[in-house]
């Protein structure tokens, strides 16, 4: 089986074809963020579903183009590849029609799995996977296995409930979400005004070690270890968000790897946030160097 360190980040769950207005193009959460960890020098691993038809092939196809590995990629038979109808709102909001059921809401454990994230030091899931029974129970089963368990909240009506996101936080060490979703869970637990607060209620209830909360155009704030950092954001001209969080995510995950501190971490995670909402989609092609510009091009005052 796999050497430790092949495959040192596990990213699992949806992968899908997301149709817009301009045409389709790939997604997923999981993948998003493996694409984006690839992008800076880490190799992760994708556990998902496809579906044996052909936009299944001309997803995998499109990943391993990206250079990601698509060895644990699953093949179903019954069920068809994911998709996900979006329609751009104002204020670059998304709207999205996910389609039930599809492939990845069957995703299935086996051994190699178990000792694919045995190995890895990183564990990325989401909610969103957990909407099926089946694929819920795969992951409730593969947390076991894991050590640093991220946990990035997706929270699309009507597919979650408040007992599976609570059940999956409290397996988490490590969760990300946004603004709103920070607001809509803290409710459930008690009415708190400020944001600081409602972290460290959650950092407290859930025993995390570490909370980040991207607040879009306002930066993003992370709370480590009980110590709070903030950033105020990088300002960009906005193509689209899709994809900005997860490469935030990703970005977080490969500093704090490579031994970075949090605030260099919450620095660069920013940065590379702003610069794929800058893009089209969520996997742009680009390098680490374009993350440096942008940083270097606000911190010179340009």
């Amino acid at each position: 089986m796999t050497e430790k360190s092949n495959f040192p980040v596990v990213c699992f769950g949806e992968t899908l074809w997301d149709f817009l207005p301009e045409g389709k193009m790939p997604g997923g959460a999981p993948v998003n963020v493996a694409y984006h960890l690839k992008q800076l020098g880490k190799n992760p691993a994708v556990i998902t579903r496809i579906g044996n038809d052909e936009l299944g092939k001309e997803l995998k196809k499109v990943y391993q183009s990206k250079n990601i590995d698509t060895r644990f990629f699953q093949v179903d038979n019954e069920h068809e590849t994911g998709k996900v109808f979006a329609t751009l709102k104002e204020d670059h909001e998304v709207e999205y029609d996910i389609v039930q059921p599809v492939a990845w809401d069957f995703i299935q454990s086996n051994k190699e799995v178990e000792q694919l994230i045995s190995a890895a030091d990183y564990f990325v899931f989401g909610t969103l996977a957990s909407r099926h029974e089946k694929t819920r129970n795969s992951l409730l089963h593969c947390l076991e296995f894991a050590k640093m368990k991220v946990l990035d909240i997706n929270l699309r009506p009507p597919h979650f409930t408040k007992e599976i996101v609570v059940e999956l936080m409290e397996h988490a060490d490590f969760l990300k979400l946004n603004l709103s979703e920070l607001h809509l869970i803290c409710g459930w637990f008690a009415d708190l005004q400020s944001n600081e607060e409602m972290v460290k209620l959650l950092a407290n209830k859930f025993h995390l070690q570490s909370i980040v909360v991207t607040k879009g155009s306002n930066g993003a704030m992370l709370c480590m270890n009980e110590k709070f950092y903030f950033h105020p954001g990088y300002s960009v001209k906005v193509a689209d968000t899709i994809g900005s969080g997860d490469s935030f995510l990703a970005a977080i995950i490969s500093k704090l790897m490579d031994g970075a501190s949090p605030e260099d971490a919450l620095d660069f995670a920013s940065a590379l946030g702003a610069f794929v909402a800058s893009r089209s989609g969520a996997c742009p092609d680009y390098e680490v160097s374009d993350v440096i510009d942008l940083m270097e091009s606000k911190k010179a005052g340009k």
